[in-house]
C-alpha cells in the first residue's frame, strides 16, 4: 500500500540532455605577406621612371628595365631568313642566261650553280662560268658517285646540277640560283618541294620566242624544229611554278627587277608561311 502511494507520487522528470559540442574554430589559409615600412629587402625597389622630356635615353631605358623586371634584348625579334634556292626554268630562247647574268651583277649575295653538261661549248661560253663542260664518260662517273641533285638527257646531251656547289655556298649564307629545263624543274619539285622557289621565264609571245631561237644561229634546221616543238609543249607546264616572269624583247631590266622583287618577297614572308628552312633541304 505504502509502496503504491510512493510510486504514484513520483514525478518523472526528463533526463538532462548532454551539452552540445563546441563548434570547432574555422581555419582559413592565406598566403602570408609581410608588410614593412622598410620595403622588401629581397628585391630592390624599382628605379623611378624619369621625365621623358628631361632624361637621356640610356637613363630612361635603365629605369624602364628596372620597372619591368627584365632587360631589353638586342637580339633580332625574328631570325634572319635562311638562304633561298631559286629554280629558274622555261623553254629555249626565253633569255634564261641573260636574266641570270644580270641578276648576278645586281645581287652579289647570289651564287649561280654552274650546270654540268656534255654538249659542245659555244664560242661565247666560258667553261666553269656558263657550264661545266665534261665528256659523256666523265658525266656518267659523276652520276655513279651521286654528285648530282638532278640530271637529265636533254636534246641528246646530259645536263646535271652538282650538289657540292649548293652545299658550299648555302653554308656561307648565299642564295643559290639553279638554271634547269622543264624536265629538271619537275624533278627538283619532287626533291625540294616547297623549300625552293620555282620561277617560269617566258617570252612575250610565241613569235618572239621563235625569233630568238633563229637569231642565236646555233641550230640546224632539224634541231631548230625540235626545239620549237618542245618549247610549245613546255609552255603547258607554267601552272606548276610559283611565279611567272615575262622577258619582253628589249625589256630585260624589267624582268630582272621583277625577279628581284620575288626574292625579296620570299625573304619577307613570316616564318610560318615560308617553306622548310634551306638547311633542311634534301641535299646530301
Amino acid at each position: 500500500m505504502i509502496r503504491r502511494l510512493l510510486n504514484s507520487s513520483l514525478i518523472h522528470l526528463p533526463l538532462p540532455l548532454p551539452p552540445p559540442p563546441k563548434p570547432k574554430p574555422t581555419t582559413f589559409s592565406f598566403p602570408l605577406q609581410t608588410f614593412s615600412h622598410m620595403g622588401d629587402t629581397r628585391r630592390p625597389s624599382p628605379t623611378p621612371i624619369p621625365s621623358l622630356q628631361q632624361s637621356n635615353r640610356s637613363e630612361l631605358l635603365r629605369a624602364l628595365e628596372s620597372s619591368i623586371g627584365s632587360s631589353f634584348s638586342s637580339q633580332p625579334l625574328i631570325p634572319n631568313p635562311n638562304p633561298l634556292v631559286i629554280v629558274i626554268s622555261g623553254p629555249s630562247g626565253v633569255g634564261k642566261d641573260a636574266l641570270i647574268t644580270n641578276l648576278r651583277n645586281s645581287r652579289p649575295s647570289i651564287h649561280f650553280v654552274v650546270t654540268a653538261t656534255t654538249r659542245p661549248r659555244r664560242p661565247s661560253e666560258i667553261d666553269g662560268k656558263d657550264y661545266l663542260f665534261v665528256s659523256k664518260d666523265e658525266f656518267l662517273q659523276m652520276v655513279d658517285k651521286d654528285e648530282f641533285l638532278e640530271y637529265a638527257l636533254v636534246y641528246g646531251d646530259y645536263k646535271g646540277v652538282p650538289k657540292q656547289q649548293i652545299r658550299d655556298f648555302m653554308a656561307k649564307g648565299y642564295d643559290v640560283v639553279l638554271r634547269v629545263d622543264i624536265q629538271g624543274a619537275q624533278t627538283l619539285r619532287k626533291v625540294l618541294g616547297k623549300s625552293a622557289v620555282f620561277v617560269f621565264l617566258m617570252a612575250e609571245s610565241e613569235v618572239d620566242m621563235v625569233e630568238r631561237l633563229v637569231d642565236r644561229n646555233t641550230e640546224t634546221k632539224e634541231s631548230l624544229l625540235v626545239r620549237i616543238s618542245t618549247a610549245k609543249e613546255e609552255m603547258k607546264h607554267v601552272r606548276n611554278f610559283d611565279y611567272v616572269v615575262v622577258n619582253a624583247k628589249g625589256k630585260l631590266e624589267n624582268a630582272v627587277k621583277l625577279l628581284e622583287s620575288i626574292i625579296d618577297a620570299e625573304k619577307a614572308k613570316a616564318p610560318k608561311v615560308r617553306g622548310a628552312p634551306a638547311n633542311t633541304l634534301a641535299i646530301k
